[in-house]
């Protein structure tokens, strides 16, 4: 298989950057997709090339199964990003893309792959803390208000009959995959790990956020921003120029 073909499956990129020094890969949060991150790269740094995982279920793979289980995931991704991992690299994950991106990092540890240079997480507790109030078993009508008190899914949405019939069964996978699983511990990573937050977000608070500093050997940092667990939408250009500002430092410490 072409890498080309590789990256109609699981990569999308709004601005290919075939002489990019650096690459981002986003994971989107549940329910999210790859277009979550469609114009983000113009506020990213020119030498970076923004990859968005395109994720089973959704959009150009709506045809597809949505995968419910964190480890068949995490394994199929390893496969299919690795043609892309030829250069370096940073992930960044929200609220779900955050385990399934730092879960990814362990496995390509695991094969003995190249690992990202940082791992930026953002809106979710620390992979290692009980999940609270498990939702992804709920009947629909508890789920649904669950998933209206989160704030992040369009009413319209909730609302069409049609629509939610087909969005309903990708969101109830993807919080499968975000609470079915238990943790299980491993050494820390050697990359470092900054974590981001929204200040009125009670589903991951500072603390919590904190507490992702057990698993790395490198370099933590933790930052809040204004809002809630949407964050990345209310706070975009802060948080943008947060990861420009990590992104840079990057390419500052690789070699001419």
């Amino acid at each position: 298989m072409s890498m080309e073909s590789i990256s109609d499956i699981w990569i999308g990129r709004p601005r290919p950057n075939p002489a990019a020094r650096l690459r981002l890969f986003c994971f989107p949060y549940a329910g999210g997709s790859a277009s979550v991150f469609s114009t983000w790269p113009h506020q990213l740094p020119p030498q970076v090339e923004l990859c968005a995982v395109r994720l089973p279920g959704r959009e150009a793979r709506m045809s597809e199964p949505p995968f419910a289980r964190l480890t068949p995931l995490v394994r199929a991704l390893a496969t299919g990003l690795a043609p892309w991992l030829t250069r370096p690299f940073a992930f960044y994950g929200h609220s779900l893309g955050a385990l399934v991106s730092f879960e990814l990092a362990r496995e390509l540890r695991r094969r003995g792959a190249p690992l990202p240079r940082r791992l930026l997480v953002s809106g979710r507790r620390a992979p290692h803390q009980p999940i609270i109030a498990p939702a992804h078993h709920l009947p629909d009508p508890e789920f649904l208000s669950w998933i209206r008190a989160l704030g992040g899914t369009p009413e319209e949405i909730l609302r069409e009959p049609e629509l939610l019939a087909m969005f309903l069964p990708i969101l109830r996978a993807d919080v499968a995959v975000n609470e079915a699983e238990p943790f299980v511990a491993e050494p820390p990573l050697e990359c470092p790990i900054s974590a981001f937050g929204g200040l009125e977000d009670d589903r991951a608070g500072r603390a919590d956020l904190e507490a992702w500093r057990e698993h790395t050997r490198g370099s933590f940092t933790v930052e809040m921003f204004p809002g809630g667990h949407f964050f990345l939408r209310s706070a975009r250009d802060l948080l943008l120029r947060s990861i420009s500002a990590h992104l840079d430092d990057l390419l500052r410490a690789l070699p001419a």
